[in-house]
This record gives C-alpha cells, sequence and structure tokens, in this order.
C-alpha cells in the first residue's frame, strides 16, 4: 500500500507528476476527493493525513541517512510513494529507511487514540484503528512493503513468512493491491538472487538484532495499540458502523447509542 519501491514501477506517472508545481498537494487533495466519496469528508481528510504522516516518517529517516529525497506523492487506493534520489548503502540503511514511516505512522494513529480517549468520540476511534491496521499491513515481511525492507536486513527467510500470512490474506480479500504487491515482492526475491549486490546484506550481528528488536517491538506495539482501539467499535451494527465512517456520528457515544459513555471507555456493551 505505501510503499517506496512502487515509484519504479509508476515512473511514466510521477514524471507526469512533477511537471505540477504543487504536485503533492494536488494529488493529497485528490485522494481527499477521492476517499471522500466512499467515506466522507471527516474521515478521508483524516485518513490522508495518517498517510502524510506516515511518509514522512520515511522522509525523515532518509534525510538522517542523508538519502536525497523528493515531497510525497499521493496515488488513490495505493496510498503515496517518495521519490528516493539515491539508494541506501545496506539493508540496515534500508530498514532504517523503512521502519520510518511505521514508527511515526503509529504515533499519528497513537494520536487518535488518545484525542478519542480525551473527547469520547468514536470518529477518532475509528481513526486510530484505521491508523494503526494502514501502519500493521505496511509491517507484512514482502518487498515492496515497509516489512519487507525492514526483514531483509534480519532475515531474508522472513519474506517466506510474509507469503506464508499474505497468501491466505489475499484469498480472504481479493485486494488486487495486495495481489500487486505479492508478485512485485516475487520479482525482489528473484532479484535478490539473480543478482546479488556484493556486500549489501552482510551486516553486523548486533545491527540485526537492533533492527529485529525495533521490528517485532514495533509489530506488538501497533497490534496493541489497535486492539485498544478496536473495543468501543465491536458494540456497533454494520449501519452504525457506516454512518460512523461516513462523520455522521462525530461527536460520540450520544447521538449514537442514546446513552453516555461507560466509565471504562473501553468496556463493550452486550
Amino acid at each position: 500500500m505505501i510503499t517506496i519501491l512502487l515509484l519504479s514501477k509508476f515512473k511514466w506517472l510521477l514524471a507526469g507528476l512533477k511537471l505540477m508545481k504543487f504536485g503533492s498537494l494536488f494529488t493529497m487533495l485528490l485522494t481527499i476527493w477521492v476517499y471522500s466519496n466512499f467515506f466522507g469528508w471527516p474521515f478521508a481528510v483524516g485518513f490522508v493525513l495518517l498517510i502524510l504522516v506516515h511518509e514522512y516518517g520515511h522522509l525523515l529517516a532518509m534525510r538522517h541517512q542523508n538519502i536525497p529525497t523528493g515531497a510525497p506523492v499521493f496515488i488513490p487506493f495505493v496510498g503515496a510513494v517518495i521519490a528516493m534520489k539515491g539508494r541506501p548503502r545496506d539493508a540496515f540503511v534500508e530498514a532504517i529507511v523503512g521502519i520510518g514511516g511505521p514508527a511515526l505512522g503509529g504515533l499519528g494513529a497513537l494520536g487518535c487514540l488518545l484525542a478519542a480517549l480525551a473527547s469520547d468520540s468514536l470518529f477518532f476511534y475509528a481513526l486510530a484503528s484505521t491508523g494503526f491496521l494502514l501502519n500493521l499491513f505496511n509491517m507484512l515481511p514482502v518487498s515492496p512493503l515497509d516489512g519487507g525492507r525492514i526483514t531483509g536486513a534480519i532475515s531474508r527467510w522472513l519474506w517466506v513468512a510474509g507469503y506464508a500470512v499474505g497468501i491466505p490474506l489475499l484469498l480472504i480479500t481479493g485486494s488486487p493491491i495486495l495481489g500487486l504487491i505479492l508478485l512485485l515482492g516475487l520479482l525482489t526475491i528473484w532479484r535478490t538472487w539473480k543478482r546479488p549486490v556484493q556486500g549489501y546484506y552482510s551486516i553486523s550481528r548486533g545491527r540485526r538484532m537492533a533492527i529485529a528488536a525495533g521490528y517485532f517491538g514495533l509489530l506488538a506495539a501497533l497490534t496493541l495499540g489497535m486492539s485498544l482501539a478496536d473495543l468501543p467499535l465491536q458494540q456497533l451494527s454494520g449501519t452504525q458502523a457506516a454512518a460512523l465512517y461516513s462523520g455522521a456520528l462525530l461527536p460520540g457515544l450520544q447521538e449514537l447509542l442514546a446513552g453516555k459513555l461507560p466509565s471504562n471507555p473501553w468496556r463493550v456493551r452486550q
């Protein structure tokens, strides 16, 4: 969904967007408009801002590693891409760039969760849940997703685990985007095996362990965050959830269930 490597697959599209003086802002507003037709304006704006926060995580990581970058370019139903105008020197640097997105994106989702707790707003719970899910999806260890970039510095055998999860997920969801990602991942595996870059994956044991701790720790934190954000949403019917995501029920449970929030905001009503 949110991936830097997709840039190489859509060069023709990005080349056209570069002709626009405000290409990044234009594509961001266009994506908000597209999503608003499905989710309503409030949720569309919040969702795209969460994508932006995720992308700025990559951007900051690349700048920290002295890799020149471009501005984010948004693509509806794909996410966003950042032009990486240089290559990471090794798998460790690539992992740092990869983990920057879901790390900062997770903080963005946490901000929505804190806003939900402060305001008793189911809208922010839904936005937080979506933000955590967005970043969790990107942690799937399949290149070109962030998880594939990160786990390459730990063990490339984790890419096999990514397909053990990704293929059943594809069969369940039927998502064409996920199907495309899995195909691109196979190309990455083939290229890595057929034309390996000398020394690219030769990083120290300490760095591998540090990346592993960061990856699995972030995975656990995102999973916990999504679980907490989901609890107040489990009491909603399909119709109520649709109304919530459309932005029709911003204040919270009062309008939704004609009652007050329980003293424990994560207690699910029977």
